[in-house]
């Protein structure tokens, strides 16, 4: 049986078609009023983007779905975790900062905002699932103790995973930072040859595991978390991930992870994915990059793994554009993300997620 994925496009010529409205047809039409319970405590797992980021979804769309939360008797709370990689959501002070920076809390998003894994990302449970790497996994604790919960993901590029959008903002979302690094395991090799010894990559590193001298790079992996930063501030591309090796076992462990945040709730959670703003970066790096396809719309659903494959596709059958991070694969069809990060492919998420039961991949599409 498919499972069904609620669309509704971006283009607007009245008040009744402005996205506010499309967002609250979409939560009663994919059925969100009826997984929560009067009193319910209802996350609204969301981004609130790094500092410098502008593209993450704009807390003016994110009101409705407060809205109708409250409505249907829930109580809503905008929510995430702590970084590994620090920056702006390095810590529960911080990060509240931002998401005030940026616009999210009561005024304008509709609910108040709490850092889910606390003030230094150590308020997380664990949660038993029965996976290939994983038996248990660590789970923010406001997450893990919230009754029902809606996901609200931007769908964009993303290394090393391809792309983020609901199973990302669920597997490494939902995790605190020892849970982020039990997904990633994953250690940059070094190439001696290709080294301007410009030191972007130590200066960068939120671990300080890196040292150079005289263009020689050195790693320290008992403190080098894995999180790919090094790779992004290298302009030689002297560092790199072993893609073959490391990649699919990393975004394995971050589907896994995604079960366990679902894991309890079963039928009280549910999915919007924000195909707006479609940028070849993920909302934690501090810069917003041209979009490589134009907006599309956005997607309700109660299965994650079907709403990433319906956006993946929709994505996919846009006509790239031009003088972007995208300079393969523009054509409708072609493979977009695979067009920015050639050595990743973001369809194992769906892959594993359907192997895993986290959700199916065979979807109808139903427009609003």
């Amino acid at each position: 049986m498919k499972s069904t994925v609620f669309f509704a496009g971006v283009r607007a010529r009245s008040p009744e078609d402005n996205l506010q409205n499309k967002i609250m047809r979409l939560f009663d039409a994919a059925g969100f009023p009826y997984i929560m319970k009067k009193g319910d405590l209802t996350a609204i797992k969301i981004h609130f983007g790094e500092q410098g980021n502008s593209s993450y979804v704009n807390p003016v769309l994110v009101r409705p779905v407060a809205d109708k939360i409250r409505s249907a008797g829930g109580q809503p709370f905008l929510t995430d975790t702590n970084t590994l990689y620090g920056g702006s959501r390095s810590n529960a002070v911080r990060h509240l900062q931002t998401a005030e920076e940026h616009g999210f809390g009561r005024t304008v998003a509709g609910a108040p905002v709490i850092i889910a894994d606390g003030l230094q990302g150590d308020n997380y449970r664990e949660v038993a699932i029965s996976g290939k790497h994983f038996q248990r996994v660590k789970i923010a604790g406001e997450i893990a103790s919230a009754q029902s919960m809606i996901v609200v993901s931007h769908f964009k590029g993303h290394l090393p995973a391809g792309f983020g959008g609901a199973i990302k903002n669920l597997g490494m979302g939902c995790a605190p930072a020892l849970g982020k690094s039990d997904q990633h395991s994953a250690r940059p090799i070094f190439n001696a040859e290709l080294c301007e010894g410009c030191r972007a990559c130590a200066d960068g590193c939120p671990n300080q595991a890196i040292t150079v001298k005289k263009k020689i790079t050195q790693i320290d992996y008992s403190l080098c978390t894995g999180c790919g930063k090094c790779l992004r501030l290298c302009p030689a591309h002297a560092l790199d991930f072993d893609w073959i090796v490391e990649v699919p076992p990393f975004m394995e462990r971050m589907v896994e992870y995604a079960l366990g945040a679902v894991t309890g709730k079963e039928g009280k959670v549910g999915f919007f994915n924000f195909l707006l703003n479609i940028t070849p970066d993920c909302d934690c790096v501090p810069w917003s990059d041209t979009p490589i396809v134009p907006d599309i719309g956005i997607l309700a659903s109660k299965d994650p793994v079907a709403i990433d494959q319906a956006s993946y596709d929709l994505v996919n059958r846009q006509a790239g554009l031009k003088n972007t991070l995208l300079e393969r694969n523009l054509e409708p069809g072609e493979d977009k993300f695979l067009g920015i990060w050639e050595s990743t492919t973001g369809n194992i998420q769906m892959d594993y997620g359907e192997r895993i039961g986290l959700g199916r991949k065979d979807y109808q599409l139903e427009e609003v």
